[in-house]
């Protein structure tokens, strides 16, 4: 079968022409969503209807026909298997969708048309071959009416063919159009065919999904309302297709990032599958890493932030493995941008903070691995000779350092040893097992709960406190244990959905309002947070007096006073984002907050602390503009217009068509403004202070910011001035002096403590002269064991240096103390003299340290140990002894 029978497409080319040919049929031309979904119940962006999902559920409608995008995805189930022929993390998603709208002989007749017309894709007919749902007969005829024979249409079961939103909900018949690679890739068995599980002949391209049926608890399948089309065709599945190449990796966009790998490696892709793994892993995750930089990720320890870790983590390490040293993930967030940035312009505009981020983690993984190598030598150091590495060590080193397998089998192999790799594979299998069951892959995330039942038949809660601390309002629903109920009485804990409020609900980093609802019956509910359930606000609140029931009339009062504190602190938020951007630059973007009523949080991203320099000048400047005393102005108008005016976006967040833009001052260039929704003072003179509290660090991107304003302010020089008395009081002098007076004090305590140190570990030191005399006659050498408390773990080796030297012949030792903070130090040294005897510090530590509960190893001429247990230092030295033959 011959691969020049139908022409060749760029990947940039598939998608312009398949978005045009859907919006030409009347679809909505949808832009990408972020790879941070809307819906809570899903961790990444994975489909391309995740955007869609409340046109399914009938929450939302739109005025064509249906919809079409390009969605871009990410999907980590299968991370070890990323790099062979098919898989991927990021990849795009071409689909189109109907909520309602054109119907299953549509979708089919459309598809179909695309996929052989010559004007589009042009693929030859006979290579085509289509799948569907076992007792789908209607979905045979439509394609068989487009010219598709009866011999290249095959039935598949429920796994294969077959979606559903869950054990009850939304399903439907599936139907995969799937193109035919030719023989040479096949396995030569008569049975073979789409859906074939041994060879890769068939290739699958496109899926469409008929979601048509309601599932009852009862099995029953009625007809929904209306008849829903979701379909997903892989961008570099079919760009692959088109350029004529076998595998996802061979289209010209990943061919392109692999190219990177080549050019900084010297290594050629194609002349070594090893190496050529490596290339293939390094594109992919580069690619993904820049996209999930793009939308707002920052790299963490859980959720989306450890997914962003461990890709960039397994990049770097193939990058080793290639060869490739220092940083260089930069190259690849430039190719990334060159290739795709046109197409998603949010890489390019965030380029400098993907470029530093991934720098930064490059750095920080390259100490995780020094880390990790130091742990395994010395779990090895610990293993008898032809021992096996036990795999439950090895998982250990991958799950907590993220330390590759296959660095930790290289290791031990040039060691001697070998992995219990059955051990480290049930590890693995366990974890994923644990994965599987907590994360939710499906598309559609969770489906019905009470909240998703109220926003079906609810309208969305009306916020009216911007200006207002009081309003009337009508009961909607009541929500008691997790269940809808039509009234509440004294002593229960409710949360109340009401249609007006001016009760702000907790988002954006401004916490929840306070307050109470009261009805003139006599019902009074007091308010102890509010909370955002999607379009609806729920009050949470517990009822005080009477019975409030679903249609009572409320009067909404909010905590005023606590409120007036939260808009100052949420003003200072925005002043202290400006400050920061103008101090240390603008790939300072807000990366978390908290606004409360006694402080505020602020997280930011940046690779360094904040100097007290800088710190001093940026609240200076916030300082500057609140006694400038600028007015507060909010607007309310087009996103494009906002962004337009100066407006900054917090990063990674998604915004509306119309939105809020909120500016300090009347001025066309004001120090902030900024895109919020929420609540904020008048005037920036209303904060009257701010105070930095502190700086550190939350993270290897990241920092943090916590300050106090107005009353908190105060509140905070008032107990510092009081500290700063008490100490003068204490140090009977000034308050001006009490620096000068720690310092006097300090360089005192340091004169006594080397003092100390001389007389514990110098020639003329007591212990140490003690423990001579008590050394005990080894035959070839002299040992000294002995307990000398009082030193630090690393003052021991000073103890030996003083033994060494005052000895007139070969000695060795072993010297224990419990340190200061209460810990247990063991320290073994010797002579050459006494190592060519046979004594070996480090054979002799790993046999006392269990002793004291503890490990430890090192050479024969100098081991060290740590314990936790001081009262095994006796039977440590018992077995020194006994170990040695002194007993």
């Amino acid at each position: 079968m011959s691969t020049a029978d139908y022409k060749t497409m760029t990947t940039a080319e598939i998608r312009e022409d398949f978005l045009r040919f859907f919006e030409e049929k009347g679809c909505k031309l949808c832009p990408s969503s972020s790879l941070v979904p809307d819906d809570p119940s899903l961790l990444l962006t994975n489909a391309g209807m995740n955007q869609f999902k409340e046109y399914y559920q009938g929450k939302k409608t739109m005025a064509e026909i249906g919809a079409t995008s390009c969605q871009k995805c990410l999907r980590t189930n299968d991370i070890d298997n990323i790099g062979d022929a098919t898989h991927l993390s990021f990849f795009e998603m071409l689909g189109n969708f109907s909520f309602g709208g054109y119907t299953k002989a549509d979708a089919i007749a459309w598809a179909y048309d695309f996929i052989t017309s010559p004007e589009h894709l042009g693929l030859p007919k006979e290579r085509l071959y289509m799948t569907v749902f076992e007792d789908d007969d209607e979905a045979i005829e439509l394609w068989h009416a487009q010219g598709v024979p009866y011999d290249h249409i095959s039935r598949l079961g429920a796994d294969d063919n077959f979606w559903a939103a869950g054990p009850t909900g939304p399903c439907g018949p599936c139907s995969e159009i799937y193109f035919d690679q030719g023989e040479e890739f096949g396995c030569g068995k008569p049975t073979c065919g789409p859906g074939c599980d041994d060879c890769n002949r068939f290739l699958e391209f496109w899926n469409l999904v008929f979601t048509q049926y309601d599932r009852q608890e009862d099995g029953s399948m009625p007809d929904l309302p209306h008849k829903n089309i979701d379909t997903g065709m892989g961008l570099e599945r079919i760009a692959a297709i088109m350029q004529h190449k076998s595998t996802n990796y061979d289209g010209d966009l990943l061919q392109s990032l692999i190219a990177v790998g080549a050019r900084l490696s010297g290594r050629s892709y194609g002349e070594d599958e090893s190496a050529d793994r490596s290339l293939r892993i390094v594109a992919d995750h580069s690619r993904a890493v820049t996209f999930m930089i793009g939308d707002g990720i920052l790299p963490g320890n859980e959720g989306r932030g450890y997914v962003l870790r461990r890709l960039l983590r397994r990049a770097v390490y193939h990058g080793r493995l290639l060869g490739i040293e220092g940083p260089f993930l930069s190259a690849y967030v430039d190719e990334v941008c060159r290739l795709m940035g046109d197409v998603y312009p949010a890489i390019v505009e965030n380029r400098a903070l993907i470029e530093g981020i991934v720098a930064a983690e490059e750095e920080r993984f390259g100490a995780t691995l020094a880390a990790g190598e130091e742990s395994l030598n010395s779990e090895l150091e610990s293993l008898a000779e032809g021992a096996v590495l036990p795999g439950e060590v090895a998982f250990k080193l991958h799950d907590t350092y993220g330390f590759p397998i296959d660095l930790t089998r290289e290791i031990c192999a040039a060691a001697g040893y070998e992995v219990d790799m059955d051990a480290f594979d049930a590890c693995m299998t366990e974890q994923r097992e644990r994965a599987r069951a907590s994360a939710n892959r499906d598309a559609w995330g969770t489906f019905n709960d009470v909240w998703t039942e109220l926003s079906d038949t609810l309208a969305a809660t009306e916020f009216c406190g911007y200006d207002a601390n009081e309003a009337t309002a009508r009961v909607l629903a009541i929500v008691a244990g997790g269940a809808s109920v039509e009234r509440a009485a004294a002593g229960d804990e409710v949360e109340v959905v009401l249609d007006r409020t001016p009760f702000y609900a907790e988002m954006g980093g401004q916490v929840g309002d306070t307050g109470t609802l009261a009805t003139a019956a006599g019902a009074r509910l007091r308010v102890s947070d509010t909370t955002s359930r999607g379009s609806l606000y729920a009050h949470v609140a517990q009822v005080e007096e009477g019975t409030l029931a679903v249609g009572d009339e409320v009067t909404a009062a909010i905590d005023a006073g606590r409120r007036e504190l939260i808009r100052r602190n949420h003003t200072a938020t925005h002043l202290l984002d400006a400050a920061l951007k103008k101090v240390l630059g603008e790939h300072v973007s807000q990366a978390g907050s908290l606004v409360a009523p006694d402080r505020l949080r602020f997280d930011f991203t940046h690779f360094e602390a904040v100097t007290a320099d800088e710190l001093a000048r940026i609240e200076g400047m916030v300082n500057a503009e609140i006694f400038a005393a600028e007015p507060i102005v909010t607007r309310v108008m087009g996103l494009e217009e906002a962004k337009a005016s100066g407006a900054v976006a917090l990063f990674g967040e998604k915004y509306g068509d119309v939105v809020r833009v909120v500016s300090t001052g009347e001025s066309d260039e004001p120090f902030s403004r900024e895109l919020c929704g929420g609540t904020h003072a008048r005037n920036t003179a209303d904060l009257g202070l701010f105070k930095i509290v502190s700086e550190s660090s939350v993270g290897s991107n990241a920092r943090r910011i916590e300050a106090v304003t107005s009353m908190g302010a105060i509140e905070y020089l008032d107990e510092r001035l009081l500290v700063l008395d008490e100490a003068a009081h204490e140090l009977k002098c000034r308050p001006t002096e009490v620096a000068e007076r720690i310092g006097d004090l300090r360089a005192q305590v340091k004169e006594l403590d080397h003092k100390l140190k001389d007389a514990l570990l110098g020639a003329s030191s007591d212990k140490i002269g003690q423990a001579m005399d008590a050394a005990v006659d080894a035959g070839a050498y002299k040992a000294v064991i002995a307990r000398v408390d009082g030193l630090e773990a690393k003052e021991l080796r000073g103890a030996w240096d003083t033994i060494r030297e005052k000895s007139d012949g070969p000695v060795a030792c072993l010297l224990v103390t419990v340190t200061p903070e209460g810990k247990v130090a063991l320290l073994a040294g010797a002579t050459d003299a006494a190592v060519a005897a046979g004594f070996s510090s480090g054979d002799l530590i790993r046999k006392v340290a269990g002793c004291v509960g503890g490990r430890g190893g090192g050479r024969p001429n100098m081991a060290q140990a740590g314990g936790t247990d001081p009262s095994g230092i006796e039977a440590a030295l018992d077995a020194a002894r006994e170990a040695l033959g002194l007993a």
